[in-house]
């Protein structure tokens, strides 16, 4: 077994659609990022990468490429888990979202779902827990991050 970690923030903007674990949120403001910004979808990539010795987002999906301008962050997920298919099996996946707004309780059960479907693993497999910052995170009104902690077993 082997495990990755992942992080990802991304700041809050008008104008934007609120993109978290490939569920759409209605909220009054999105997340910046070249992509749709989802946060937690990246730090998934991240961890998945880290875990399998390929590197990082950064890497895989450069900000500089427009191929990936507005992409839905689902699909960057399902690229790095074709690139895995037939080494690796994805065991568990652990994931903090860190945010003050909006309020996650409602919403992390369809998150859960979101990323079991997308790596095609079953939900028990798969663990959200939302977090607030208590207001002591720098941009803990105007941002949103997420950290992702993966374990893979070698097929």
């Amino acid at each position: 077994m082997t495990v990755g970690i992942g992080f990802d923030i991304h700041k809050l903007a008008k104008g934007r659609k609120l993109v978290l674990g490939g569920v759409k949120i209605t909220h009054p403001k999105g997340l910046l990022g070249h992509s749709d910004g989802d946060v937690v979808l990246h730090a998934l990539c991240d961890a998945i990468l880290g875990a399998s010795g390929g590197g990082d987002i950064g890497e895989k999906f450069p900000d500089t490429d427009e191929r990936y301008k507005d992409i839905a962050s689902n699909k960057l997920v399902s690229k790095v888990v074709d690139e895995i298919k037939g080494e690796w099996s994805i065991e568990n996946v652990d994931i903090n979202i860190f945010a003050e707004e909006p309020k996650l309780g409602n919403i992390k059960r369809k998150i859960r779902n979101s990323i079991a479907g997308i790596l095609n693993i079953d939900s028990s497999s798969v663990n959200v827990k939302a977090k607030s910052m208590n207001e002591c995170a720098v941009s803990a009104k105007n941002a949103i991050a997420a950290q992702v902690v993966v374990s893979l077993i070698k097929i």
